[in-house]
């Protein structure tokens, strides 16, 4: 297979299921979150990367880096709501969330190694 087939392989089935997550919540709130916390994109990510290089070391670092790197993406989902039930708007609840978690990987990436975790 090409590598442009790959590619477009991997964009549409990764499209398909955050659309599928969107269009549930729409309807089921509940169920869209659900849908929306399993780790697809971790484990697409770990079966494409699996199909370009099946080095089960790499696979390995990339599966323990993930789950560290997961940590500090966990407050966004708490002040994005506490922000939003106290009257702010969508955008900058999201926007704030997202600075957020991007402190946080950035105190991850540094204070990380120096705990022995390769990131």
């Amino acid at each position: 297979m090409s590598p442009l087939a790959t590619l477009l392989i991997k964009a549409v089935v990764s499209a398909i299921l955050i659309v599928a997550a969107s269009e549930v919540a729409r309807r089921q709130p509940g169920v869209g979150a659900l849908i929306a916390s399993l780790p697809l994109v971790s484990v697409l990510g770990m079966i494409w990367l699996w199909s370009a290089k099946p080095d089960a070391e790499n696979m390995a670092n990339h599966a323990q880096a993930t789950f560290w790197y997961v940590l500090p993406s966990l407050p966004m989902f708490l002040v994005i709501p506490a922000l939003l039930r106290r009257g702010m708007p969508f955008w900058p609840a999201l926007g704030l969330g997202c600075a957020l978690t991007i402190g946080l990987y950035l105190a991850m990436t540094g204070i990380g190694p120096r705990f022995g975790l390769k990131l």
